[in-house]
C-alpha cells in the first residue's frame, strides 16, 4: 500500500516542478548558492538566498517554488505563507503552494473555504484532497456528507485502509463510537490498517464503550508485554478499570493534521526524506502537540543530517509527555552525530535522573560512552540496563553484545565472552556477535577451529561485508592457511579499500606468501589511510617496523610463532 501512496503522493509535485522556468539574469549568485544549499538540505540558508533572490525577481516561478519548500521544511508555515499566496495569484500551480494554503484555510477554521477552493484549484493530490474534503465537511458540520467523502476516498487503489481509519477518526471525534468500532471491526468494506497510532485510537475507543478488557488484548496482541511508558500508562489504567480519553483527533483541524501525518507515516520508508518532511511540517504546525508527528520530522531530518534542525524539533517534546524519553534519546543521537558529544551525554545522563526505570535509557547511555571509549563508565550503563530488563527478550542482545565489547576492551575476556555467548543464545546466527568473537578468539589465539566456523558462518550471512570477509582472511592466516587467505583478503580489500587494517592484513597475508614487494605496497597503503580514529587497531608503528625489517622478524621481536611455511612461489 505504501507504494500506492507513494505514487499519488509525488505525481503533482513531480509534474509541479520540473517544468518552471528560471531567468539567469540579476540574482544568479543568490539562486546558485540557494540551489546548492538547498540540494545539501540546508534550508536556513536556501531560505536566506532565495529571499535575496525573490527581492530582485519577485515572480520568478522557480524561485518561489524553492522559497515554499525551505521554509515549510523549516517548520516555518507562517513565512512560507505570503510566497505560497503570491504564487497562487500568478496563477502557478504546486502543489507545495497549495499544501500550505490549504493549511492555512484550515488553521483559521474557513473550511467552506476550503471546500471552494479544493473543487476549483487548490489541490495537493486525490488522496489528501478527498481526505481534506472528508474533514472540512465535519469542520463545517455536516457529518452525513463526511461519511460520503470519506467513503469515496476509500475507493482510490491502496487507500481503503488509509480511509478507513479517518472515518473512524472522525466518528470518534463526535462521540459515535460504537460507528467507529464498527469500523474497525470490518463490519464495513474498508478495513483500517493497524499501525501503533490506528491500535492507540481503538484502544480509546473499545474504553469509551466500557470495553476495557478487550482493549487490554489488543494491547497485548499488538504490543506485546515490552510496553513504552505512553503504552504504559494507558495499559495501568485500563487494568484499573479507568476510563481512557479519545484524544487522537478533537476535530475537524485535528483530523486534517492527521491527514497529513498519516501519509508522511506511510511515506517514510520509502520516499525521499525531505519530501516526507513537508507533510510532517504541515501536521507540525496544524496540531503543535502532535508528537507522533514532531518526532517523525526529528527523524526524517536526522536521515538528511540536519541535526542541528533535528535538535530543535526533538526539544519541542514536553517534559511531562510519555514520549519525552524517546524524543530526548533522539535529541543525544543527533547531538552525537554532530560531534556534539559531552552534550548528548549530559542529556541520557539527565534522562537516567527522570526516568531511570527505563532500560533503554541506559543502554543509550551506554552506547555514547562506548563510543566515547570509556568502556567503564558504558559497562555500568549497560549492567543497570540488564538489571531493568528481566525479559530476556530477543532484542535484548544487543545489550549483552555491546558490554561484550567493553570488557573485550577492559581484557576482561572470560566476562565478554560470557556476553558475547548470551548475545548468540537470544539470537542466534547474529552475524556481528560471530564475527566479533570469532576475530577475538583469533587474536588470542584460542579455540581456533571454532572461531573459524563462527566467521564462516558470518559470511555465509553477510558476504558484503568487508570487516566480517576480513576477519575470516585471518583466521586462515592464524591457521597457517596462507594460501586460502589470501583471496578473502584481497575480496576484502575490495569491500573496504581504504581502511588501515584491512590493507595492513593483506600486506601480512602477501609476506606469508612470498609476495614481499605485494606486501610492503599493502603496508605503505595501510599507513596511508591511518586517522586518529584508527590508530590504536592499526597501530602505525608495528607497520613501519614491518617495512624496515619484514614480518618474520617483527613476529621475532614480539616473541610470537614465526610464520609457518613460506610459499617462495
Amino acid at each position: 500500500m505504501a507504494a500506492s501512496f507513494l505514487r499519488i503522493a509525488t505525481a503533482s509535485l513531480l509534474i509541479s516542478t520540473v517544468s518552471l522556468p528560471v531567468s539567469a539574469q540579476g540574482f544568479s549568485g543568490a539562486y546558485l548558492a540557494g540551489r546548492q544549499a538547498a540540494f545539501d538540505s540546508d534550508y536556513q540558508a536556501a531560505s536566506q538566498y532565495y529571499t535575496q533572490a525573490l527581492a530582485r525577481d519577485p515572480s520568478n516561478p522557480r524561485l518561489l517554488e524553492n522559497a515554499v519548500l525551505a521554509f515549510l521544511s523549516l517548520g516555518q508555515v507562517d513565512r512560507a505563507m505570503p510566497v505560497a499566496r503570491k504564487m497562487r495569484a500568478d496563477g502557478l500551480q504546486s502543489q507545495l503552494a497549495n499544501m500550505v494554503i490549504t493549511a492555512d484555510l484550515v488553521k483559521d477554521g474557513k473550511f467552506e473555504t476550503l471546500l471552494e477552493e479544493i473543487d476549483g484549484t487548490l489541490e495537493i493530490n486525490e488522496l489528501v484532497d478527498s481526505l481534506v474534503s472528508a474533514w472540512a465537511q465535519i469542520g463545517k458540520g455536516s457529518m452525513s456528507e463526511a461519511l460520503k467523502a470519506f467513503d469515496e476516498a476509500a475507493k482510490q487503489q491502496g487507500a481503503a485502509g488509509f480511509s478507513a481509519y479517518h472515518k473512524a477518526l472522525a466518528l470518534a471525534s463526535v462521540g459515535d463510537f460504537s460507528g467507529a468500532e464498527a469500523v474497525y471491526s470490518a463490519e464495513t468494506d474498508a478495513p483500517v490498517q493497524m499501525t501503533r497510532r490506528s491500535v492507540i485510537a481503538l484502544v480509546q475507543i473499545l474504553s469509551q464503550l466500557e470495553r476495557n478488557e478487550e482493549a487490554l488484548n489488543v494491547m497485548k496482541e499488538m504490543f506485546g508485554t515490552a510496553l513504552d511508558p505512553r503504552l504504559q500508562d494507558m495499559y495501568d489504567t485500563l487494568e484499573a478499570g479507568g476510563e481512557l480519553e479519545f484524544s487522537v483527533v478533537s476535530g475537524a483541524s485535528d483530523g486534517i493534521a492527521e491527514v497529513f501525518y498519516t501519509l508522511a507515516d506511510v511515506l517514510a520508508p520509502d520516499a525521499a526524506p525531505d519530501y516526507t518532511l513537508m507533510y510532517a511540517r504541515v501536521a507540525e504546525y496544524l496540531r503543535p502537540d502532535h508528537v507522533e508527528a514532531l518526532l517523525l520530522s526529528a527523524g526524517l531530518l536526522d536521515q538528511m543530517g540536519r541535526y542541528e534542525l533535528a535538535t530543535e524539533a526533538y526539544k519541542r517534546v514536553p517534559a511531562d509527555h510519555p514520549s519525552f524519553h524517546a524524543a530526548e534519546m533522539g535529541r543525544a543521537d543527533a547531538l552525537r552525530m554532530a560531534g556534539k558529544n559531552d552534550a548528548a551525554i549530559e542529556v541520557l545522563e539527565q534522562l537516567t535522573r527522570t526516568h531511570g526505570e527505563l532500560s533503554s535509557v541506559h543502554s543509550a547511555l551506554g552506547d555514547v560512552l562506548r563510543q566515547q571509549k570509556d568502556f567503564e563508565g558504558a559497562v555500568a550503563a549497560y549492567d543497570k540496563a540488564i538489571e531493568l530488563d528481566n525479559t530476556l527478550d530477543r532484542a535484548l542482545w544487543f545489550v549483552y553484545y555491546a558490554r561484550g565489547i567493553c570488557h573485550e576492551r577492559l581484557d576482561k575476556w572470560d566476562m565478554a565472552e560470557a556476553d558475547f555467548r548470551k548475545a548468540l543464545e537470544l539470537n542466534p546466527e547474529q552475524p556481528q556477535v560471530l564475527n566479533y568473537l570469532g576475530y577475538s578468539m583469533v587474536e588470542k589465539q584460542i579455540k581456533l577451529d571454532e572461531a573459524l566456523n563462527m566467521i564462516e558462518r558470518a559470511v555465509a550471512a553477510r558476504p558484503g561485508s568487508g570487516y566480517i570477509v576480513d576477519s575470516l582472511g585471518w583466521v586462515l592466516f592464524r591457521l597457517g592457511r596462507y594460501d586460502e587467505a589470501v583471496g578473502h583478503m584481497e575480496r576484502a580489500t575490495e569491500l573496504m579499500p581504504i581502511d588501515p587494517v584491512v590493507n595492513d592484513h593483506l600486506g601480512d597475508v602477501y609476506w606469508a606468501v612470498g609476495r614481499n614487494l605485494e606486501a610492503e605496497f599493502q603496508w605503505k597503503r595501510a599507513l596511508s589511510f591511518v586517522s586518529d580514529d584508527t590508530a590504536e587497531e592499526a597501530n602505525p608503528d608495528r607497520i613501519r617496523r614491518k617495512l624496515e625489517v619484514g614480518l618474520d622478524q617483527v613476529l621475532e621481536e614480539e616473541g610470537a610463532d614465526p610464520l609457518k611455511v613460506a610459499n617462495e612461489g
